[in-house]
Formats: C-alpha cells, sequence, structure tokens
C-alpha cells in the first residue's frame, strides 16, 4: 500500500460488507464513491459542509445524512432521515469538542450519531451520550486530554501522523492563549521518512514560540536520535528559528523540560507515546513559584 487511493479501496471492504447503512464521509473525496459498491439498504452521508451538492441531491431524493448546520446559538448536528429534519444537538454541548472548537471531535460525534441513529439507539439517548463523553484521561486516553490544573494549561494526544498533527495544531490557533505556546513534538519510528517531515511541516505552520523534539520509547528501527534530529531539520527548513527549538531525546526528560519551560498562560502541546507515564508526569508536576 503506497498511496491513499490503494489505502481506500482495502478500507472499502467495510463498506462492501455492509447490509443494513453505510456510513460515508462525504468531506473527503475517497469516500463518497465508495456508495457504489455497497448492498446496504441505506446509505448515509456526513458531511460538515451545508452547502455539499451531493449530499443536498441524496437527502432531497429521501436519503439519509448527518449535516452541520450554523445557527443562532452555535452549530447544529442535524439528522436527514426520508424527508424528517432532526435537529440533534449544539456542538458546544459536546464535552469532547471543547465547546466547538474541537472540529475533529465535532466530525467524531457527527460519526458517532450516524452509526447509533443507523442501530436505532433513541435520539434523547444519542444526546445523552454526546453530552456525557469527554476527553478525560479515563475515557479516552491520550485523546486530547486536557490538563488545567498547573497555571498554564496541557493539552495531550497520541497525534502520530501529520494529519493529527495538523489537527491539533489548528486547535492551539483556535484557544488563543493569554501566554505562549509551547510544543512536544514526536514521531514514531516506523514511519517514512517523508511522513516525519510532514510531521514537522504542519507543527511549524503553527508558529508554536517553541518546540522540544523527542523520540518515541520504541525507536521501531531508528536510531537513538535520528527522529528528533528530522523533527528539527524539518523545522528549521519550514522557516522555524534555531533558538526556538531544543532536541531532548528522551520522552520523560523533553516533557520535563516543557513543563519547567511553561509559565501562567501558557498552553503546552504535548505529543505522546508512553500515556499513562506521561500523563501521570504531567499531573504530578509541581510548579515552582515562576510559573505562577
Amino acid at each position: 500500500i503506497d498511496t491513499l487511493e490503494q489505502l481506500a479501496e482495502v478500507k472499502r471492504t467495510v463498506v462492501e460488507i455492509a447490509t443494513d447503512t453505510a456510513v460515508l464521509n462525504a468531506d473527503d473525496q475517497q469516500t463518497p464513491g465508495m456508495s457504489a459498491f455497497t448492498q446496504a439498504k441505506f446509505v448515509c452521508y456526513v458531511t460538515m459542509d451545508p452547502a455539499h451538492a451531493l449530499v443536498r441531491e441524496h437527502i432531497r431524493a429521501g436519503g439519509r445524512a448527518i449535516a452541520l448546520e450554523a445557527g443562532v446559538n452555535g452549530e447544529m448536528i442535524t439528522i436527514y432521515d426520508r424527508g424528517a429534519h432532526i435537529p440533534l444537538l449544539w456542538t458546544h454541548l459536546i464535552p469532547a469538542t471543547l465547546e466547538g472548537r474541537a472540529t475533529f471531535n465535532v466530525q467524531n460525534a457527527m460519526f458517532a450519531a450516524a452509526m447509533a441513529f443507523a442501530m436505532g439507539v433513541r435520539l434523547e439517548d444519542i444526546r445523552h451520550g454526546l453530552r456525557t463523553f469527554d476527553t478525560t484521561f479515563f475515557q479516552a486516553p491520550g485523546r486530547l486530554n486536557v490538563y488545567d490544573q498547573h497555571p498554564f494549561k496541557v493539552l495531550f494526544d497520541y497525534g502520530h501522523n501529520a494529519h493529527a498533527v495538523e489537527a491539533l495544531c489548528q486547535l492551539v490557533n483556535r484557544m488563543t492563549p493569554t501566554g505562549r505556546r509551547l510544543c512536544v513534538l514526536s514521531a514514531p519510528g516506523d514511519r517514512r521518512d517523508e511522513d516525519i517531515m510532514a510531521i514537522a511541516t504542519v507543527a511549524a505552520s503553527a508558529q508554536f514560540d517553541h518546540y522540544i523534539c523527542r523520540r518515541d520509547d520504541a525507536l521501531r528501527g531508528r536510531g537513538d536520535d535520528e527522529i528528533p534530529r528530522m523533527l528539527m531539520q524539518g523545522l528549521l527548513a519550514a522557516g522555524i528559528p534555531d533558538d526556538h527549538i531544543t532536541m531532548i531525546v528522551d520522552e520523560q526528560q523533553a516533557i520535563e523540560a516543557a513543563l519547567n519551560m511553561a509559565r501562567a498562560g501558557d498552553l503546552l502541546l504535548v505529543f505522546a507515546d508512553a500515556l499513562a507515564r506521561g500523563w501521570k508526569q504531567i499531573v504530578n508536576f509541581h510548579p515552582d513559584e515562576s510559573a505562577r
């Protein structure tokens, strides 16, 4: 598998064997065409674009869809089904979306709602599930965990590809902290060189005030400092000044350095590997007086 097109063909197997409902991401160019390969009774498109032409045509033909619609009070997840228009829930009421700012979790919530609706779950139960699921470490370890008990805020996530890193960086841009923005950056060793450089490039586009490049515990065939050096080179090539970058190979030491660097009002984004250990390190950290 060398291309997204090949990967999409493999993943299409799920759609091909579906018998009741095929839930498809209308916003991904690889996905809508999969509807031609399913024998499912229903096709349900999910879109964050209320002007999506294909989904609009599908809805007008009586098809099923989950769409994100703008309203006076924010953005509403809406279900369309055989001519019915069913407002489900405002996105800012879903804890996992951080008041709607984490758009990737808005999309995740939409897919969860689509699958639950297809399985016959009651609307109120879908709403209750979305309202009560959050991204605490205990419910979703390594998935947008937020720790705000220090004078600064920490985002903790196992982002392990360029798309995930970009999504988290975009979220940081929407959060507008009062202080600096810091990032502990890494990549798994078994990624292609171009994938690792892509991670550095999208991280650089967020213009953090400081980056700490580290490696994962599992080298996955790479040299001890190979990944952090590649990330550092990628950041430099993208225009990040060298005095805004630190290389600390060990993950625990990198997180400790970032925590010590953070001051009141700062936002620290940690891309983590050893999740339980890293989270415990953040929770047990004691800021000195200069961080208060």
